[in-house]
């Protein structure tokens, strides 16, 4: 079994697409490196925000710039290294070059939590800002080939959910993790804190990162490995022609404003703990509660897609969404633990958020195929651009909010008296802006068909 799969490795014809299944060690493996795209996502899009604004003395405008600037130049970044994939993937018969460039992350999230004691307010925000955009560069050298992946491999349309259900089960034990580890590590709120945090996850980073790296090359030597077609134009031409797909438009549209709610919650939660709970160590069980669930819901979201299809799973995902957020405004006046069981039904939702919408770009991705028309890496590469700009358009957003209702921002080890008009904005920012945010996300998610029979 295992030599024929050899032999009709890379971008061999005579292997079917929709025969081929993937080893699960091979997808335990693979799956590994998304332990430290996990720990990447959760602990600046946890933890930075309340870092500037509590520890570092910056603005909160000036903290929701830190980390949005950074990510604009995402846009442009993330399709040009999904171009400059493909043209690899074509010379060399594989991605696995770009993938390395992106192993020296974990030196960039060290250092982004490692702040000079001289410096606060404006400096300290460029400190962290300017390694913020040195992590982006290599956390998208890293993330476009690996989550091109499922895409190159010759197998079928619900094979390639099962891939991503792989990964999603080990993404979000790196969210889980992280979300759990971080804030306890800097409990105390000092610096040396946070640098002594950023130096034990990135170890874990670096590691899982690299085991990854070795997956990719054994599911591709294994299922087969779908060299991108020769093109005579520019990345440019590439990247429009993706954006012309409707199909993958409205679902990167749909997935912009879904990421963006998610990081929201995620920069949030630290601020709702202490403002609205009254209570700092709930951010520990709220993100337990929100990142949880997922290692059994991810299987089930599964299950439920292949009997009413990835739309309407994503869709009820959602719809789950807007009530759980929505539910969650009168929580100043309730139990904490009735907060904590609707952020346990947020987190199931989001588990089939992530696992449905990644599964379908590379069904997007083989539709467009069958027209003669796919360029795996752009598509990848849009699609982790939007990733990218959402995880800072979430904690933009809530700072901004933050802002208007007049917070305060202050320096370790102080304390300060917040208006009334800063905690219903903690509060607002929490509940009704994800919510209408989640709403217009599905929207245009309901725009969105394709069905297993255009992907094979």
């Amino acid at each position: 079994m295992n030599t024929v799969h050899k032999s009709a490795a890379v971008g061999s014809p005579e292997q079917s697409d929709s025969s081929s299944s993937a080893r699960t060690g091979d997808l335990l493996i693979y799956s590994t490196g998304s332990i430290g795209m996990g720990i990447w996502v959760t602990v600046p899009g946890l933890l930075l925000l309340y870092f500037l604004t509590h520890t570092l003395g910056v603005s909160p405008l000036l903290a929701g710039l830190t980390l949005l600037l950074p990510k604009i130049a995402d846009v442009l970044i993330h399709p040009l290294f999904g171009n400059r994939s493909d043209r690899q993937a074509r010379r060399a018969g594989h991605r696995r070059g770009m993938l390395s460039w992106g192993l020296p992350l974990a030196l960039a999230m060290f250092a982004m939590f490692t702040v000079p004691q001289g410096l606060s307010g404006v400096t300290a925000a460029l400190w962290v800002g300017g390694w913020l955009i040195a992590g982006n560069l290599l956390f998208a050298a890293f993330q476009v080939p690996y989550l091109t992946t499922p895409s190159d491999l010759r197998i079928g349309y619900h094979e390639r959910t099962r891939v991503f259900m792989f990964r999603m089960l080990m993404l979000t034990l790196g969210l889980l993790g992280a979300g759990v580890a971080a804030p306890a590590l800097v409990s105390a709120g000092g610096r040396a804190d946070y640098a002594r945090m950023a130096l034990i996850l990135s170890a874990v980073l670096f590691v899982t990162c690299l085991i990854g790296l070795i997956g990719v090359r054994r599911l591709t030597a294994y299922c087969g490995f779908r060299v991108p077609g020769e093109v005579r134009h520019t990345g440019s031409s590439d990247i429009r022609e993706t954006l012309r797909d409707k199909k993958f438009r409205m679902l990167v549209l749909s997935y912009l404003l879904t990421g963006t709610t998610t990081h929201l919650f995620l920069a949030a939660v630290p601020f709702f703990a202490e403002y609205v709970m009254h209570d700092s160590g709930l951010t520990v069980a709220f993100m337990a509660g929100f990142l949880g669930p997922a290692l059994f819901a991810g299987p089930a979201w599964l299950l439920l897609s292949r009997r009413i299809g990835k739309q309407r799973g994503l869709l009820l995902a959602q719809g789950i969404f807007i009530v759980g957020s929505f539910a969650m405004l009168p929580s100043s006046t309730v139990a904490p633990a009735v907060s904590v069981v609707v952020v346990v039904a947020l987190g199931i939702a989001f588990a089939g958020l992530q696992l449905l919408a990644f599964s379908m770009v590379p069904d997007v991705v083989a539709a467009a195929e069958a027209r003669g028309a796919a360029r795996a890496g752009s598509y990848t590469g849009v699609w982790t651009a939007t990733d990218a700009f959402s995880s800072a358009l979430g904690p933009y957003a809530y700072s901004a909010v933050l802002a208007i209702g007049g917070f305060i921002a202050v320096t370790g080890g102080n304390t300060v008296v917040q208006p009334d008009s800063a905690h219903t904005a903690i509060l607002l920012g929490f509940t009704v802006l994800p919510m209408l945010l989640m709403v217009a996300a599905f929207l245009f998610q309901r725009r969105y068909v394709l069905h297993g029979a255009d992907t094979e």
